[in-house]
């Protein structure tokens, strides 16, 4: 099954960064968000990766067309040309770099990798939000209900602290949890290749929009509830704060060194 990220956007909420790079190339940790995500799905065993780019694609593809000459010693011969890697294990990915243009919608851009996804069923998400997500559980969970379309609902983290209050005593402080009601789209969707039918219009198609309103409506629309560690990198603040967890050894969504069962 093919993971495809939507990672074109212009990320002008992070214009700090982004003036320089597209938004999935923001680094957490010294690796790119786009890096992380890839890495928590190919823990699960799903290594071909379809990226929609638009905004600066030639920085992404610069990244992974050098990806193993930036990640390991080298020895280059001048007069030949030649390049020698030296240790250079690496990643089992294989990735499809699609320009699906600058200003092109997320509906618009789904429907563009429609050639690469081909007939069968296939994973899709943001190329700015990290989770712990069990992804083997949530193909288990798209396969049994038997719909179109699976979409991972999650509960966004507070902005501030939460008290629990005893009168005038605070009994308990947890320090920007993840909110207790309001369910959001989390993306992280499992789909079936019906879903491109629902896809009717040009580049300005949001597919947050009619698409999966009508999926919806339809009674094809599941929803796979997350209850844990989910966040979407929109701002500086953002990215401080999943640097912050990943420099402390406290990122949840690096489950890449813990074997996952299967």
């Amino acid at each position: 099954m093919k993971v495809a990220i939507l990672a074109g956007g212009l990320g002008t909420r992070l214009s700090e960064e982004t003036v320089l790079k597209p938004k999935p190339m923001v680094q957490i940790g010294g690796r790119p968000i786009l890096w992380h995500i890839m890495k928590m799905y190919a823990a699960h065993g799903y290594k071909e990766f379809v990226l929609a780019l638009g905004y600066k694609s030639e920085v992404i593809k610069d990244y992974f067309i050098n990806y193993r000459h930036h990640a390991h010693s080298l020895t280059v011969d001048l007069s030949s040309g030649h390049v020698t890697v030296h240790n250079g294990d690496c990643e089992d990915w294989r990735i499809h770099l699609l320009d699906t243009g600058l200003n092109t919608e997320t509906g618009g851009r789904i429907k563009q990798i429609a050639q690469y996804i081909g007939p069968e069923p296939f994973m899709l998400t943001y190329g700015d939000g990290v989770s712990n997500v069990d992804i083997r559980q949530l193909v288990n969970f798209h396969r049994d209900h038997g719909k179109t379309a699976t979409v991972t609902a999650v509960r966004p983290a507070a902005r501030f602290g939460d008290l629990s209050l005893d009168g005038n005593r605070v009994a308990k402080f947890t320090e920007k949890p993840q909110t207790g009601a309001g369910w959001i789209n989390g993306g992280f969707f499992v789909l079936e290749p019906e879903v491109f039918e629902y896809l009717k219009g040009g580049d300005d198609l949001i597919f947050e929009k009619d698409p999966l309103e009508q999926l919806s409506q339809d009674g094809e629309l599941m929803v796979y509830r997350h209850n844990d560690f989910w966040r979407c990198m929109d701002t500086m603040r953002d990215v401080q704060l999943l640097d912050g967890l990943w420099q402390g050894g406290k990122a949840p969504w690096k489950i890449w060194e813990t074997p996952v069962p299967v």
